[in-house]
């Protein structure tokens, strides 16, 4: 009689168990999950937007924007610099993304390039009539390109991590665009306004010496910029129907403190019971921060979002310690959303949404039903046909096949894999590939049998022999499964997810479960004949 080794037995009859126990808060009512969830795991399947309903939204990262603000941020650098090293220049101007100036001394011509190239060694440099041009080459542009959209989803990420969203999809579209899907969301407003802040804080003086008249005809002091004070109350009014201007506030461009030194950021309630967000710097940034306050005491101090004030208080003391208070007239809901978009930092260039989609929960639901219908009638018509063909030997190998969804089940609600309607369609392929491999073992049974072997014999060395070819078929699926997941994106990733669970599964099942139910029935019932 053929031999199974205990460990073997014990290591089915473990893998069953789990993966019952794994699936079960599946298929109970969240009311009685909650009762016995100190007994019962308390993960279920995550279902991915068109099957759970959500929302989907394509952002557009504006990179004219960024390549602007990182060159101007440059030509900054190289005056310092240039500067630094003693090398004099005249008529400095940026636009866009090249800078012009001249040299005062033409014979500093070489140590003037040498300076730019450690600045950055992929600028271009080209001399016309004593003008020196500057400009961002393409490889220069990809750069920053490539880092910006690395940081933008980097950020919408844990923009979206901190609401509690389940399972978002965060991709990259092409060369400028993110595509974000929200399973779950019903309401996309929230989150649009969350991902779409550029959420970019500084900390600037208030330019005192501008008059009224200065606001009013918009003409700031040099060094100025006047931008929105919007600290919440400030509504533009309606009077016979005419919106009133917003009022406007005079800030220095010089910035004494950025928001990217900050290292958290959490609502709280001041002490007259408004909401407000407390903040702290890092050492850099308490620091900077501490001698901002303890140079400018008894001025206005703005604190600048987004180009809007939402503040300006007067500094009565210096400030150590890096820690402070933004206030104004916020909602408990807007100063959580204004701190977790602080503590996931700014994003580098500003976002627009281009497509937005809503998938409904009702249209969700006849996927799923669509699914389910697929996948019992696919049940059914293996079994069936396995039935027919192998008789007794295809009832264990639908018995087999019963498992290899459990253990699909399990896998997918122990990994947090998110189920969507193409891996419905992985799960209907993967129940026959199951059989597949019991159909490869059951003929080369019949092979062996028909060869003259006995009972124990044929059962045997059929499966030895089909075992190369199980491995081989499946691991040569493994492989386009693999592909699939790497350049695929989305619904593609998410069926070959589903696929390779699937294959690894029916290896399990057909190699050791199937093995040791015909082992079992062949101790039992002792048969002449297996399947000649």
């Amino acid at each position: 009689m053929i031999y199974i080794a205990r460990w073997r037995i014990w290591t089915i009859i473990a893998v069953i168990s789990a993966s019952i126990l794994v699936s079960v808060p599946n298929v109970i009512p969240a009311s009685v999950l909650e009762r016995w969830s100190g007994y019962l795991p308390s993960r279920t399947l995550s279902l991915g937007l068109d099957l759970q309903g959500g929302s989907h939204l394509l952002f557009q990262l504006d990179f004219d924007t960024i390549l602007s603000e990182r060159f101007a941020s440059l030509g900054d650098t190289v005056r310092s610099e240039l500067a630094r090293e003693s090398i004099a220049i005249t008529d400095f101007t940026t636009q866009g993304t090249s800078m012009r100036f001249r040299l005062a001394d033409p014979g500093q011509s070489e140590a003037l390039r040498k300076t730019l190239r450690q600045i950055d060694e992929l600028m271009q440099i080209s001399v016309s009539d004593g003008m020196i041009t500057a400009t961002q080459t393409l490889p220069m542009q990809q750069a920053i390109r490539d880092q910006a959209m690395r940081q933008s989803i980097e950020i919408i990420r844990r923009r979206i991590d901190e609401t509690g969203t389940r399972e978002p999809s965060i991709e990259q579209q092409g060369g400028d665009r993110i595509l974000v899907q929200l399973p779950g969301v019903r309401d996309p407003e929230r989150i649009k306004q969350l991902i779409g802040t550029t959420a970019r804080l500084t900390f600037r003086l208030v330019d005192t010496t501008a008059t009224p008249e200065d606001v009013q005809n918009n003409r700031p002091p040099a060094g100025s910029d006047l931008l929105i004070y919007d600290d919440g109350r400030n509504k533009a009014a309606t009077a016979n129907g005419v919106q009133s201007p917003p009022e406007k506030i005079a800030v220095r461009k010089r910035i004494m403190v950025s928001g990217d030194k900050l290292v958290d950021a959490k609502p709280g309630f001041g002490q007259d019971g408004q909401p407000i967000i407390n903040f702290h710097f890092d050492s850099l940034g308490a620091r900077a921060f501490g001698d901002a306050t303890t140079d400018n005491v008894g001025k206005p101090f703005a604190i600048v979002l987004d180009n809007k004030v939402l503040s300006a208080p007067v500094i009565r003391e210096p400030i150590p310690g890096g820690r402070g208070q933004i206030s104004g007239n916020f909602t408990t809901q807007s100063a959580n959303d204004l701190a977790i978009l602080l503590r996931a930092g700014a994003l580098p260039a500003p976002l627009q949404v281009i497509e937005e989609r809503s998938v409904g929960p009702g249209l969700g639901a006849d996927s799923i039903r669509a699914g389910v219908i697929a996948c019992v009638l696919g049940f059914v018509s293996v079994a069936v046909l396995m039935l027919v063909i192998y008789g007794r030997f295809g009832l264990l190998a639908n018995l087999a096949l019963i498992v290899n969804l459990l253990l699909i089940i399990a896998a997918m609600t122990l990994l947090q894999a998110t189920l969507t309607l193409p891996g419905i369609a992985g799960i209907v392929l993967t129940m026959g590939i199951a059989v597949d491999s019991n159909v490869l073992i059951f003929e080369r049974i019949r092979e062996e049998e028909k060869l003259g072997r006995g009972v124990i014999g044929s059962l045997d060395q059929g499966f030895k022999r089909a075992l190369a070819a199980i491995v081989d078929s499946n691991v040569t699926t493994l492989v386009a499964t693999l592909f699939l997941y790497v350049f695929g994106s989305g619904p593609v990733r998410g069926f070959a997810i589903t696929l390779t669970i699937g294959i690894l599964a029916s290896m399990f099942t057909a190699v050791t479960l199937t093995h040791f139910l015909m082992v079992m029935w062949l101790r039992l019932y002792r048969p002449k004949k297996l399947l000649a």
